[in-house]
């Protein structure tokens, strides 16, 4: 896009470009989403930038009233496979605040100086500036959200140090954190989470939302003691326990329909409720991230049902479920287990291998054991391999990694077959454009393959025949 076709964006307040750039006034020092229902600014005082970082980096502050820094994540950097899209999800997980730079550039192949300059290159931010306003970002969030004291907030959010925290609470918001917190909706007398209740969020889709198909699949697939579905169609909640790098968690998502606005500033697209209860309010980032991966929830839909609606066959799919999504995964290695073994076997790990919670939550009683436990436990087979991969470092999943270069060493491995290497693609990688081998034919759809034409969202278009076909039994 170039700046008069962005500008035009702004002015049509188009919420499919939230999260794809961003833009500043330079009268006022404020950066906004595109669809910020404010009075458009004249062309001559707007700034463009690809991320918050970059906005912030030249002083301006976010918007109160559109929030730009609680839009969905940017749909390119969440599917592209080369260093800068593998860097950003690296940083979504919280890498940086972990590992620094040095760590990020380690898992990437590339020196500390290659990284900064093609993030700069490509996103106006280094790494540190990105992680920068992701840190502001959880600020906000556990600020408004919980009754945490404002210094553990300091560091759970990842700064290290309060001064720090306050400066840039104040360089990003224009307030302080105590003015920030009374900024919330309701003020001082909100009603907000702890770690014992857990923090509500809401999770941010953009465009139709297909909630329906990932809770089918969610329960479907389910492993007792460490998921459960509750509820009925439409008003499901999956729970989950989650094994995180300085604690674990127990995570609730609400089933919702996804929500449209209508008239002047619409935003189209809308949330999914959450309740995160962690043992360590420090994995709040990598939490939420997790949950956005297995929900596909920084998908570009217009992008994808543009494409596959294109092809007669996919045409009436797309009609009947715009925005269906391909889940992802919210442990990549227990999604690599899975796939290998099968949910029955899995349950019977979580059983035999996998840490009890210290007090049950309902139907959680287990995180999934760990590759390396399952490399010790069961160090024979296809199990033992991959476990011993994972564990080693040998297979590599994690966000940043080279989808490629990761098949490859799963390949390498005993008992890795083309429908369980496409599996871990699809949910482990969150890979966007991957071919299920052997997919049946459907009534009306006979002997179906997946040609070259689907590309970029082959992915997406094997989940419509797969829904469409679980639909007419």
């Amino acid at each position: 896009m170039d700046e008069d076709t962005r500008y035009e964006a702004v002015r049509s307040r188009d919420a499919r470009f939230d999260g794809a750039f961003f833009f500043a006034v330079e009268t006022t020092g404020i950066y906004c989403r595109p669809s910020c229902p404010a009075v458009t600014p004249k062309r001559r005082n707007v700034r463009f930038f690809p991320t918050a970082a970059a906005a912030q980096g030249f002083g301006f502050r976010a918007c109160r009233r559109c929030r730009p820094d609680a839009v969905p994540g940017s749909a390119e950097w969440n599917v592209r496979a080369d260093v800068v899209g593998r860097a950003v999800r690296l940083i979504g997980d919280g890498v940086v605040d972990r590992e620094g730079v040095g760590g990020l550039a380690d898992r990437l192949g590339y020196s500390a100086r290659q990284v900064q300059r093609q993030l700069t290159a490509e996103l106006g931010a280094g790494p540190v500036a990105l992680a920068r306003a992701q840190r502001a970002h959880t600020a906000r969030t556990l600020l408004q959200t919980t009754e945490l004291p404002i210094t553990e907030i300091a560091f759970a959010s990842g700064f290290a140090s309060v001064r720090q925290f306050n400066d840039t609470v104040r360089a990003v918001y224009a307030t302080t954190p105590s003015g920030l917190r009374e900024a919330a909706p309701g003020g001082r007398g909100a009603r907000r989470g702890s770690p014992a209740t857990g923090i509500p969020l809401r999770l941010a889709h953009r465009g139709p939302y297909q909630a329906g198909p990932v809770f089918d699949l969610l329960e479907r697939e389910s492993v007792p003691g460490v998921e459960e579905v509750t509820g009925t169609p439409g008003a499901r909640t999956y729970r989950r326990t989650l094994r995180l790098p300085y604690g674990h968690a127990v995570v609730a998502v609400e089933e919702r329909a996804g929500t449209t606005a209508t008239g002047l500033g619409a935003h189209p697209g809308g949330w999914l409720d959450a309740r995160l209860r962690l043992t360590d309010p420090r994995d709040l980032t990598t939490a939420v991230q997790r949950l956005r991966r297995l929900f596909d929830l920084d998908a570009d839909p217009y992008a994808v049902d543009e494409r596959l609606a294109a092809d007669p066959r996919l045409a009436p799919l797309v009609a009947a479920r715009p925005g269906l999504r391909s889940p992802g995964a919210a442990d990549p290695a227990e999604a690599a287990v899975r796939a290998l073994v099968g949910s029955e076997a899995a349950e019977r790990l979580v059983r035999r291998y996998g840490k009890a919670l210290d007090a049950p939550s309902g139907g959680l009683t287990h995180l999934f054991p760990e590759p390396a436990v399952l490399a010790g436990a069961e160090s024979d087979g296809s199990l033992g391999a991959l476990a011993a991969g994972l564990d080693d470092g040998t297979v590599r999943l994690d966000p940043g990694a080279d989808r490629d270069d990761a098949e490859a060493a799963l390949r390498a491995l005993p008992g890795m077959d083309p429908a369980v290497l496409a599996t871990i693609r699809v949910r482990a990688l969150a890979d966007p454009d991957v071919a299920l081998p052997g997919l049946p034919g459907l009534p009306g759809l006979p002997g179906i393959d997946v040609p070259d034409e689907w590309r970029p969202w082959r992915s997406y278009a094997v989940r419509h025949l797969l829904v469409e076909g679980e639909s007419r039994n």
